[in-house]
């Protein structure tokens, strides 16, 4: 559902660029830092794939002379010159073709690709990624804006163009998956489904054309996975933050309690809520294409009216109050609205997610970016950086969501999280896999040097038939 950017530099497939993995981030586990490459915001995610590095080929020297001097016919391997000899008096070996290194165990099992793709009611995206000691590094990734959920806030109903839109994109997703042999995969999609009347019928089309079954995933399953994925960019030194994804359809809150202030304490979910607001359906409502600042307004008033009613305690909202008085708390966003902003703040001609992902960003400085959009009409939106005419009709939408969000929790700075949901995915399904596999190794140790009274000591032939079996899928 989180509708930011997505731009990486593509690892290699092969195992022989191992040695040249991308840079992580200094103290962010679980994330895997994509060096510097410039995308358009939203749009396809440009695939500069380097060529998996050829075996070495040493070639012969060729001959000085101009005519093979030596006689043709039966006698002519006694004419040819002395081969050549190396310094310890044998003969020189032809150079030869190096032969590639066979794959082991070891190296194959950490080429297994998993994968994540979220569907939410504006963008189709795709990260395909690959373990390793420190996390995980992205090998592929994929993203388009499709607008599943258009006109979905007036009639209930996904259109047949939205739907075709989004299963041309799925079907990108699908290959990319089979090129990459990927071994585990999580598809799942957001609002736009939990909402439509005829989300079974599109999803029945979805496993039909494209071999891939959707997964509606729950508000709360949502939040959790969106917190697991930016949790890293947590600032440990507040005492609550308030982790937020403005999607296409609806917009997750989850209050977040910091007050263990060790490194390996996960931090602790006070509430989460799920208003029924995204940039999509605002500005379905208020035709984002000719919105004033007026609309503008208007958009920002209802947002802070659903924020008035609290899914939460009383007590719990007095403690965010005195959190909120104290300036102990702090805001966590992770949405294409919030990334936008941060790339119009910085004046970014072209988005780049290494300057935008993590850094923090004064209000004050949010706020002029917002109000200098709400007076722009639809073309001088569209032609800020950043922005681009796939978004300039939603922006304003997703600056209301964030204004109400932040008039109703002040605080100073905004950390900007360009990962979310498919990072909380793809560390799921990662943890899962290892666990498995510790299963296994356990199961495997259990059953030697063990003897029930009366075996023999010796192991058959079967055993260690099941002993090799076990190894991993």
């Amino acid at each position: 559902m989180n509708d930011s950017h997505d731009t990486v530099r593509v690892a290699p497939a092969s195992p022989g660029d191992a040695g040249q993995s991308p840079r992580t981030d200094a103290g962010v586990p679980g994330a895997t830092r994509v060096e510097k490459q410039h995308s358009l915001p939203d749009g396809e995610v440009a695939q500069h794939a380097r060529l998996p590095d050829q075996p070495d080929v040493v070639s012969e020297p060729k001959q000085t002379s101009g005519k093979d001097q030596s006689p043709r016919g039966n006698n002519q391997s006694q004419n040819k010159q002395p081969r050549k000899r190396t310094s310890a008096g044998r003969p020189q070996e032809k150079t030869r073709r190096k032969e590639p290194r066979r794959r082991g165990k070891n190296q194959s099992a950490q080429q297994r690709c998993y994968a994540a793709i979220d569907l939410g009611t504006n963008n189709c995206r795709l990260l395909i990624a690959k373990p390793t000691k420190s996390g995980f590094e992205v090998v592929d990734a994929f993203s388009r804006i499709v607008r599943l959920g258009e006109g979905l806030g007036t009639h209930n109903m996904l259109t047949d163009e939205a739907m075709d839109r989004t299963i041309a994109a799925l079907r990108i997703c699908a290959s990319k998956m089979r090129r990459r042999n990927v071994v585990k995969a999580r598809v799942v999609t957001t609002q736009a489904c939990r909402h439509a009347d005829n989300a079974d019928v599109f999803m029945r089309r979805v496993a039909r054309e494209t071999g891939l079954e959707l997964e509606v995933l729950s508000p709360e399953d949502e939040a959790r996975l969106a917190v697991l994925g930016c949790a890293p960019l947590l600032d440990r030194q507040a005492r609550r933050a308030l982790v937020f994804d403005i999607g296409g359809g609806s917009t997750e809150l989850v209050w977040l309690d910091l007050e263990d202030k060790s490194a390996s304490h996960a931090p602790d979910l006070l509430a989460w809520a799920s208003l029924p607001v995204g940039v999509v359906t605002l500005a379905d409502r208020y035709d984002g294409r000719t919105v004033n600042r007026t609309g503008y307004e208007a958009m920002v008033s209802e947002v802070r009216s659903l924020l008035h009613d609290r899914p939460w305690s009383d007590e719990l909202d007095a403690q965010i109050s005195d959190a909120v008085e104290a300036g102990d708390i702090h805001l966590l966003g992770t949405s294409g609205t919030v990334t936008t902003i941060a790339g119009i703040h910085l004046g970014l001609k072209r988005y780049d997610r290494s300057k935008v992902d993590g850094i923090w960003v004064d209000f004050a400085d949010v706020t002029a970016v917002t109000d200098g959009l709400s007076i722009m009409n639809f073309d001088e939106r569209a032609s800020v950086p950043c922005i681009g005419k796939e978004r300039a009709d939603l922006v304003l939408a997703g600056c209301a969501i964030l204004e109400a969000i932040q008039t109703s929790w002040p605080c100073k700075r905004l950390r900007v999280a360009d990962r979310g949901l498919r990072e909380g995915i793809l560390i799921t399904l990662m943890r899962e896999e290892r666990r498995n596999q510790k299963r296994k190794r356990r199961r495997r140790r259990g059953g030697r040097g063990r003897r029930k009274p009366g075996s023999q000591t010796a192991r058959s032939p079967s055993a260690g038939n099941e002993q090799q079996s076990g190894t991993h899928e």
